[in-house]
């Protein structure tokens, strides 16, 4: 299994979520480190757990208004693998973000204009590049068009697979920060059943080691994780328990018939949204 520490950037600095209330994010506090300055906790981060691989949400750019892209160039240079939502609407907005250095781009349900969007995204940047996130609310989709049908949350997986997705984040942001558990579990059962060739990740509760256990056994690939990592609820030596993943990722060039293997850290990093 692969864990991917999480950053939420809204001011140019990394916030604590909790539950999804945006106004109400304050600056981070961190057992590891002084202070919320996204690098100096990047860093702290991967000094403590060997962790390279960063799940960025750009809050700044999701509520439109204006990027970190200055911090996600320096993260980039400084050695980290990202993963970014930066609130994309079109495809044609991925373009920048990857020319940051960014390794992964997310397309989030939350601002992601159409399934037809996710279909040009994929075609343009390849499968291995593109992870699409299934936003949720109290398990209730966050869409931001109606060109998504408000349908199950299964059913839209199910139409972002169809237009080529081959990792999918499953994050329900209610239980974000709140140390509730993992509320996606049984919605990640049954689209691990469904398509198991997809890589899977989710994100949202995540407790401590005991839950990043249940999601090993649950099939899933990876976990999103802030909190639990800053309050010291999940230690590296947690991380050394899980298994090391290894994880089939489809190459940048959507028409490839070959496969990537990204072998990633567990205690010494989460290779995956990521």
């Amino acid at each position: 299994m692969q864990i991917i520490p999480v950053l939420d950037l809204l001011g140019s600095q990394v916030v604590r979520g909790v539950a999804g209330r945006r106004d109400q994010y304050r600056p981070l506090e961190s057992r590891l480190v002084a202070g919320s300055d996204p690098l100096t906790v990047a860093t702290a981060i991967r000094g403590a757990f060997g962790l390279c691989h960063v799940y960025v949400a750009d809050l700044d750019a999701i509520l439109s208004r204006p990027s970190n892209r200055s911090i996600l160039r320096e993260l980039s240079v400084n050695g980290f693998s990202l993963l970014v939502d930066a609130g994309i609407r079109h495809c044609a907005e991925a373009d920048p973000i990857f020319d940051l250095g960014v390794d992964r781009v997310v397309a989030g349900l939350e601002t992601l204009q159409s399934p037809k969007e996710l279909a040009h995204l994929i075609e343009r940047h390849g499968s291995g590049r593109i992870l699409f996130s299934l936003d949720l609310r109290n398990g209730r989709p966050i869409a931001s068009s109606s060109a998504w049908p408000m349908a199950e949350p299964f059913e839209i997986a199910r139409l972002a697979i169809e237009a080529g997705c081959r990792q999918l984040i499953v994050l329900d942001i209610a239980g974000v920060g709140t140390g509730g558990g993992v509320s996606t579990l049984t919605l990640c059962k049954q689209i691990r059943q469904a398509f198991p060739g997809v890589t899977l990740f989710t994100g949202g509760g995540v407790r401590d080691a005991r839950d990043l256990q249940t999601l090993v056994h649950a099939g899933i690939d990876g976990a999103l994780v802030a909190s639990a990592l800053h309050d010291g609820s999940i230690t590296p030596s947690d991380l050394a328990m899980l298994p090391m993943p290894t994880i089939p990722v489809a190459q940048a060039n959507s028409d490839s018939t070959t496969s990537a293997f990204v072998t990633g850290e567990s205690v010494s990093e989460s290779s995956r949204p990521s």
